[in-house]
């Protein structure tokens, strides 16, 4: 398994109709406007969160740096994301991170 399938539909209910999914790095990415807003790899949410916020979302509890660190990006633990208003709230950090950047 690639990646979680349920954490995929239960990101799918999460963020809104414009976001397009694109298999990548042996997972699932979810992109608006061309931009990254998260993704899934095996069972962990990857949020885009851009270098200004990166710091400050690694104290998070369950956040931590990628394997291959990507300033930026942090890997959300299952535990990190298990309520729904977590979860809701780590895309919410992707989406509008995403939305400061140009469409591609």
């Amino acid at each position: 398994m690639a990646y979680d399938e349920g954490l995929a539909e239960r990101i799918r209910e999460h963020l809104p109709k414009e976001v397009v999914e694109k298999k990548m790095f042996g997972g699932l990415g979810f992109m608006l406007r061309g931009n990254m807003v998260g993704g899934i790899l095996k069972n962990e949410l990857i949020v885009r969160v851009g270098p200004e916020g990166y710091e400050a979302c690694l104290e998070k509890p369950h956040a931590k740096t990628m394997t291959r660190p990507m300033r930026g990006f942090v890997m959300v633990e299952a535990a990190g994301y298990e309520e729904d208003d977590a979860l809701d709230n780590w895309l919410k950090r992707g989406l509008e991170y995403a939305l400061t950047l140009p469409p591609k």
